[in-house]
């Protein structure tokens, strides 16, 4: 039995698919009090931080603890251990992948949620080790036809269009110069940064347009103008203390008073009231561990059926 998995070995034992829909149920249930999931730790910079987060599930007995030193200007920029534990034994695995993993699960879900069923169009902002799962999820839930990446270092968009061109041969790939034009006549946008400022304004984006911003994870770091945020017929996050804490959006729009905290919606509560689909959306996610805790189970799911 496969006891501590390395990145490949997660990729390999999770598709995205069967991701997204451990993650969905995992927010059903941290919307139903399921979870003790405490406050994440979060030690060190913006640059330079270690991140320690953990989750029990109470109906299993389950648990998850990471740990993810996260340096944005190495490469890769997160380096991170998950532990397992559940009455059965216990399993290790490379946490860096299973993060990508189950943030971009999280797109997924909520994108399925709030875009347009007939979305084709896609633009990612960004290029780093978190892109390629967060068009992977897209893909998992809208029948995308085109993307559009924007990087600010080209070259490191070309490598990833270059990439995705071959695991998506089907889908038109492009670079733009500018994120104003990739967000242009978008139908989804991913903002997978670490922008300390906003990316584009609110007048480069269509007027139907679902928005997911995963990349800020710090109260000074925004990917999304504060009209956007203030403006939408609906934002959801993942988990409300976790988005006020450190979402910079969230917290600038609540400290500024552009948005109400009643008029923002958790993604597990969504699930079950369904928001309409109409006009600008926005997901704002910092990650929570619930999310880990998906993941996992189903690496230990297939850890066990493989022994």
């Amino acid at each position: 039995m496969t006891t501590n998995f390395s990145a490949a070995e997660v990729r390999a034992a999770v598709p995205m698919s069967h991701a997204i829909e451990a993650v969905r149920e995992a927010f059903a249930d941290l919307a139903a009090g399921r979870f003790s999931q405490p406050d994440r730790l979060v030690f060190g910079t913006a640059d330079n931080a270690v991140l320690v987060m953990s989750a029990h599930h109470t109906p299993t007995g389950a648990a998850v603890v990471k740990t993810a030193g996260v340096v944005l200007d190495r490469d890769p920029a997160i380096v991170a251990t998950l532990v397992w534990t559940d009455a059965l034994g216990q399993l290790t695995a490379d946490a860096a992948a299973v993060t990508t993993l189950r943030t971009g699960a999280a797109t997924g879900v909520a994108t399925d949620l709030l875009a347009d069923p007939e979305a084709r169009k896609l633009a990612l902002l960004g290029a780093g080790e978190q892109a390629a799962d967060q068009v992977r999820a897209v893909a998992a839930v809208r029948e995308i036809t085109e993307l559009t990446v924007y990087n600010r270092g080209a070259e490191r968009a070309k490598r990833l269009v270059a990439a995705l061109r071959e695991e998506f041969p089907e889908m038109r790939i492009d670079v733009a110069d500018t994120a104003a034009d990739a967000v242009g006549d978008a139908d989804v946008v991913c903002c997978v940064t670490s922008a300390s400022d906003p990316l584009f304004e609110l007048s480069d984006l269509p007027e139907r347009v679902h928005v997911n911003a995963i990349g800020s994870f710090r109260p000074t770091m925004r990917e999304l103008p504060d009209d956007l945020v203030k403006t939408a017929s609906v934002v959801v996050v993942d988990q409300l203390g976790a988005a006020r804490e450190e979402a910079g959006e969230i917290h600038h729009a609540l400290k500024h008073g552009l948005r109400a905290e009643s008029d923002i919606e958790e993604l597990g509560t969504a699930l079950t009231t369904r928001p309409d689909r109409v006009g600008r959306t926005v997901f704002k996610s910092v990650g929570v561990a619930a999310q880990d805790w998906a993941v996992a189970r189903l690496l230990a799911r297939y850890a066990r059926t493989e022994s």
